[in-house]
């Protein structure tokens, strides 16, 4: 089943204009289609809609050391409760990071090197940050994998 996910503002890359009404369509772990929310709903009629305040945009890539926390599992997670669906690989540094990664689907990348833009058929990474520059939401792979609220 899709999900629609809305924001105030919709942004395809975080250098682009926002979008006010926008919408991104996502099916398992791909974008379905990205536009107009009245548009988006009309191409996904039985999708659900999740609306979030804030500023929608592609995920990030957290480019430093992986935060300190208990586990492996927990390190990965306080990434992707800053926005970022990826790590670079110097900072990915023990068997057991690498696969906390791999389970939560957490792209590893050789270096920063990545355009994150929203486009259809691109994979669902997507984050919503509040006007405080705080994560509201991340969207890992078309899954929903962190929220404050």
């Amino acid at each position: 089943m899709e999900t629609i996910h809305t924001a105030d503002a919709v942004r395809v890359t975080w250098d682009s204009d926002p979008v006010k009404g926008g919408a991104v369509a996502v099916g398992r772990d791909r974008i379905g289609a990205v536009g107009k929310l009245d548009d988006v709903r009309e191409a996904f009629p039985r999708a659900r809609v999740r609306r979030w305040p804030g500023t929608l945009g592609p995920a990030r890539v957290h480019e430093g050391p992986l935060p300190d926390a208990p586990s492996p599992r927990e390190r990965v997670h306080e990434v992707l409760k800053l926005g970022a669906v990826a790590v670079l690989e110097e900072y990915v540094d023990s068997p057991e990071l690498r696969s906390a990664a791999e389970r939560n689907d957490v792209v590893v990348l050789p270096s920063a090197r990545r355009t994150a833009a929203i486009v259809p058929t691109g994979r669902a990474d997507l984050a919503v940050f509040d006007e405080a520059g705080e994560c509201v939401a991340t969207v890992c792979a078309g899954r929903l994998v962190h929220r404050r609220r």
